[in-house]
């Protein structure tokens, strides 16, 4: 096996989409997972950024979902095996800069996400913070228009394909729907957003790398992998 390793935390969503993409390609790889946050000072001896993922790949060593998504489509090509099978590349030539908008809008979605989920584990909710605020704005905007870039209930942004972009929107909105940070997505109103999240969560590469529930105090998981061990129960 090509000496692959992949550094993330349980709950990224960002690191989700990395490890589904890794399943989807059918590609073996050492999990460096952490539970806890580790100090700046040992996350920077593996970027930078001091943020998760970070892969490795031989002598190749990226950092950023988005990037190391396409690094290993581009490198790895895409399975035939799934229904619908996995995108080959993350853009189509006829709508290179199309599909790049929607991952960024959907990169954007997550952002947001997270930040307000941190801050409000750091004691800061969207009501007490302008910033968040505005965060949480983009929310109906951004959805809405995603909403608009699926052709076809039940399939996702590249009709009859599996896209890098329909994987980043099921992590985001899983982490969303997951984490009592305060955000409904009011998905009721996205029908076709929702019938792509409902087809995506019954992927098995989905299911081999559920979101986990997380919050303040949370140190760990039973034998399930799933029932979260909190730090005084």
């Amino acid at each position: 096996m090509r000496n692959r390793a992949l550094l993330f935390t349980t709950g990224s969503p960002f690191s989700r989409i990395v490890r589904i993409v890794l399943d989807e390609l059918g590609l073996d790889y050492e999990r460096r997972e952490e539970i806890t946050t580790p100090t700046s000072e040992s996350r920077a001896e593996s970027t930078p950024t001091l943020q998760v993922p970070t892969f490795w790949d031989g002598d190749i060593h990226l950092w950023e979902s988005g990037l190391i998504a396409e690094y290993l489509l581009t490198n790895y090509g895409a399975s035939q095996e799934g229904n619908p099978p996995l995108a080959k590349s993350l853009t189509r030539d006829e709508s290179h800069w199309h599909d790049r908008l929607i991952a960024s809008s959907v990169h954007s979605l997550g952002t947001s996400a997270t930040i307000i989920g941190q801050m409000k584990w750091g004691g800061t909710t969207i009501e007490e913070s302008d910033y968040l605020t505005v965060c949480s704005e983009q929310f109906p905007y951004l959805i809405g228009w995603l909403e608009k870039q699926i052709p076809t209930k039940g399939e996702g942004f590249q009709p009859g394909l599996l896209s890098v972009q329909d994987i980043a929107l099921g992590c985001h909105f899983g982490y969303i729907l997951n984490r009592p940070i305060g955000i409904d997505p009011k998905l009721e109103n996205f029908p076709k957003i929702q019938s792509l999240l409902e087809c995506l969560n019954k992927r098995e590469s989905f299911r081999n790398n559920p979101i986990l529930w997380w919050e303040p105090g949370v140190v760990g998981y039973a034998e399930d992998g799933v029932t979260p061990i909190y730090k005084d129960g």
